[in-house]
């Protein structure tokens, strides 16, 4: 018997919008229950750790100003680390990811996220979507010798409306495709 297979794998996510109920937000929510399905398919349980970045912003401005790494940092950045797969869910402000982001990358440092798995969810505030996003923060995992999957997830204003018209359900069936390759990649993380 695989004992491996019992435990419960890891997912941690980063949500680098402005809180609870907003697009990100929700958008990271979706992704993850997703996953978690996309896991329970395959026998795996998964324990979902959300860390919103927002909370953490001023401890990250500490950071980078004083190179202070305060304890509510450093547990975020051991939750991070410690997981089997990451979702990174950010609204694209100016054809960029949050701020917040890249503070908190830059506090992970080079190689910390080494072959870790991980999902990139874009919340587009418009419907106009710069080609290249993907590739900057694919660019950003990179730096941390993360693994992304290869489909992300965007999301536009048309996504958020509560009828299930032909956007809301292409962008469900982009997070249904995403969630499985993410399953698929931490399976094999783990192993």
């Amino acid at each position: 018997m695989n004992t491996a297979a019992w435990s419960p794998v890891s997912l941690a996510v980063l949500c680098a919008g402005v809180g609870y109920g907003r697009p990100t937000r929700l958008l990271a929510d979706w992704v993850a229950e997703a996953v978690c399905r996309s896991l329970a398919v395959g026998g795996a349980r998964a324990e979902v750790e959300v860390l919103e970045l927002h909370r953490l912003a001023a401890d990250l401005a500490q950071h980078s100003t004083h190179d202070r790494v305060s304890l509510d940092l450093r547990e975020a950045i051991a939750a991070v680390v410690a997981a089997d797969g990451l979702v990174v869910a950010t609204p694209v402000l100016a054809a960029s990811p949050s701020e917040v982001l890249d503070l908190f990358f830059a506090v992970l440092g080079d190689g910390v996220l080494s072959g870790m798995p991980v999902l990139l969810a874009l919340n587009s505030g418009s419907r106009w979507r710069p080609p290249d996003l993907a590739q900057v923060l694919r660019r950003r995992l990179a730096s941390v010798h993360a693994d992304p999957v290869p489909t992300v997830v965007v999301a536009d204003p048309a996504d958020w409306p509560a009828t299930a018209h032909s956007d809301a359900a292409r962008l469900r069936a982009c997070i249904d495709q995403a969630a499985a390759e993410l399953a698929v990649a931490m399976r094999s993380h783990r192993q």
